[in-house]
């Protein structure tokens, strides 16, 4: 964020005849790729001068000159393909996002918290989705303050902007205590909150897998797109954006991952879609074990070290399922939002005129829920070398601990369990049937064994029968 300029993307998202114009200025100004960033913005991978950034002139443009403004973080992306609250449909996003009609000074999170795709917490003011319709819940952590704190009452939906405008102004005064706060936004404002009669609950779930093609109903699919070096050709751009509009989808969305998912795609163009990917050579099957990592943008040496663990991983043939990495300069003020971050530590600036080995420090958030918001540390000062051994060590705590979440111990460093458990393939694109998860993106719950499905089930991936699936043993722990 210091050195690249981004385009401010309201709530991560946009539409397809939005993007290819984004793409086609990108282009003329001699760029050949974008990046998204973490706050579901789009990045210039290379630093661009001020007067070609002056072409984007329907898009807000921050420099590295100018960091005030800030991208609205939201859960958009999740809508209608993953667990939501049940009044929070994709139009209602998008009626709340237009209320902010400026782009906010400070960092606002917009989100349902029964999803796991985008971060609840991460935000300076998150706004997170009630049982009660058009009202939401806040809970703030501005500038200075040391730990995140809920807000007395809900938010009504048309409100949002006019509070999150009124606590910037207030911000002159460094209101200390959420009461005063609160008071204070109450004589700037005139709102329709109402009291919370229910504490937020945001259940615990393994993080999901968000790439690839997958069935939302029997006519559509979504699509999820990843690259490992989150350099997106702007040639496969356009052309995808071409086939949006073929294809009437409205929106795309950018997720926090440094990705981006297409939904509404229709059964009878699916063959289409697979050809565009093949014809650009995308691959959409990227291993658990590749996705979910948070990299800082543009930092090479982060990317090579997580190329190092993932390879590590992958020969050690172990899982990574609901988990997800950060990769970090050590910082007081970084508000991680991932399960397992590993801390580069800074050098010694005594020992600024030799070379020496890096050393990092390994952390974990509570329960590896990154709700929790807080992390534990694990180890301290390690080599590079040891950081393989030590993260397949996390990884095991946490398939240890999985569905005891709530306990408020630190983990034992045991060794779990070897289990065998069965699962059924897909013969034709190999995609597994698990029974203990399920398939959401066919409405069928978890625990249901597959003997139990109707003749009528098919793969989620390639459409194949039942038929189709073979009956496998896997270990785990």
């Amino acid at each position: 964020m210091k050195v690249l300029s981004r385009l401010i993307i309201k709530g991560g998202v946009l539409a397809p005849a939005e993007l290819k114009s984004i793409c086609q200025t990108t282009e003329d100004i001699g760029l050949k790729a974008i990046s998204f960033g973490s706050r579901q913005d789009i990045l210039f991978p290379e630093e661009v001068c001020s007067e070609a950034l002056k072409s984007f002139k329907d898009f807000e443009v921050v420099t590295p000159e100018n960091t005030e403004k800030q991208n609205i973080s939201s859960s958009y992306v999740s809508s209608n393909i993953m667990p939501s609250t049940s009044w929070l449909t994709g139009d209602k996003y998008l009626y709340v996002l237009e209320q902010f009609r400026e782009t906010p000074l400070l960092k606002v999170n917009i989100t349902d918290p029964k999803q796991h795709l985008v971060p609840v917490f991460t935000g300076n003011l998150n706004f997170i989705a009630s049982e009660q319709e058009d009202y939401w819940h806040l809970y703030l952590r501005l500038p200075g303050w040391k730990e995140t704190l809920p807000y007395p009452v809900l938010i009504y939906s048309w409100d949002m902007a006019r509070v999150t405008k009124a606590i910037e102004k207030l911000l002159v005064e460094e209101p200390e205590t959420i009461e005063t706060l609160f008071e204070l936004v109450n004589d700037a404002e005139q709102t329709n909150n109402i009291t919370i009669d229910k504490p937020l609950e945001i259940p615990f779930q393994p993080f999901p897998y968000y790439e690839g093609m997958h069935r939302t109903g029997n006519d559509k699919y979504w699509l999820g797109l990843y690259w490992r070096n989150n350099l997106y050709s702007l040639d496969f751009l356009k052309a995808m954006c071409d086939l949006c509009l073929t294809c009437e989808i409205g929106k795309i969305s950018i997720t926090p991952w440094k990705s981006f998912i297409v939904k509404d795609i229709p059964k009878s163009t699916k063959l289409q879609w697979e050809k565009l990917l093949g014809k650009f050579g995308i691959n959409v099957r990227h291993s658990m074990l590749e996705l979910n990592w948070h990299l800082p943008v543009g930092d090479e040496e982060a990317l090579k070290l997580k190329k190092y663990l993932v390879t590590n991983f992958d020969q050690n043939d172990i899982s990574t399922y609901g988990l997800t990495f950060g990769v970090s300069n050590n910082s007081k003020t970084t508000n991680y939002f991932t399960s397992i971050v590993v801390e580069k530590n800074a050098s010694p600036i005594e020992l600024s005129a030799y070379k020496i080995r890096d050393t990092y420090n390994l952390l974990y958030a509570k329960n590896f829920d990154t709700n929790e918001q807080e992390y534990i540390v694990h180890v301290q000062d390690v080599d590079m070398v040891e950081l393989p051994g030590l993260l397949m060590e996390l990884s095991r705590m946490y398939f240890d601990q999985l569905g005891n979440e709530k306990d408020e111990t630190v983990l034992p460093e045991t060794e779990p369990e070897i289990m065998e458990y069965e699962v059924h393939q897909c013969s034709e694109c190999l995609t597994i049937y698990d029974s203990e998860y399920g398939d959401p993106s066919q409405e069928i719950e978890p625990n249901t064994a597959f003997d139990d499905l109707g003749e009528d089930f098919v793969c989620s991936l390639c459409g194949a029968p039942k038929t189709s699936f073979q009956k496998k043993m896997f270990t785990r722990a």
